[in-house]
């Protein structure tokens, strides 16, 4: 061993100290490096779709050769029924009106769902049960409600966890010092 230290000499700096040059350190060899690149681009190209948005539709929206066959004048509800399906809702107010809603909504990853289109057909009848008039409403009819954000106060006192826990302290029946 001693005649081997002889032969193999570690490199100088320039102020006469030793370099030590540490194993595996090295950039890895050019012909790998083409691997690994095409290895993270195969994932990159397999995970990104993922990320892709899920679109569902929602409620019940009929065909358009479906709604052309309702005729204002002709038709019952009973024809409505057979040729649309029963409606989404019926108007609060008006016992005449039958609603058919439909919307696609899209929601990426974790987000809040966006409506990218939503279609709301209303049929009115007439006393005696006959279609008068239908309307088809898309979502550039929408009306973008500001709902009220104030907020109705309660009887009584706001009290804490904390006061409530230890204002129920000998309240309760058979409780230490409480009634029996």
């Amino acid at each position: 061993m001693a005649a081997l230290s002889g032969l193999i000499k570690a490199p100088r700096q320039t102020d006469g100290s030793r370099v030590v040059r540490l194993p595996f350190i090295a950039s890895p060899p050019r012909h790998t490096r083409g691997f690994v690149q095409a290895a993270l681009l195969t994932t990159a190209l397999l995970i990104l779709p993922a990320c892709e948005g899920d679109i569902a539709i929602r409620g019940n929206m009929p065909d358009l050769e479906e709604l052309m066959a309702v005729t204002p004048g002709s038709d019952s509800r009973e024809d409505v029924l057979n040729l649309l399906g029963t409606p989404s809702s019926l108007s609060t107010f008006e016992q005449n009106k039958w609603y058919y809603i439909g919307q696609k909504v899209e929601q990426f990853a974790f987000y809040r769902p966006e409506v990218i289109d939503r279609q709301v057909l209303v049929i009115s009848f007439d006393d005696n049960g006959i279609v008068n008039q239908t309307k088809l409403l898309s979502l550039d009819d929408a009306i973008v409600i500001d709902p009220v954000e104030r907020t109705t106060s309660t009887e009584g006192a706001d009290l804490t966890v904390i006061e409530q826990f230890f204002g129920n302290f000998g309240r309760l029946p058979g409780a230490i010092g409480g009634e029996n």
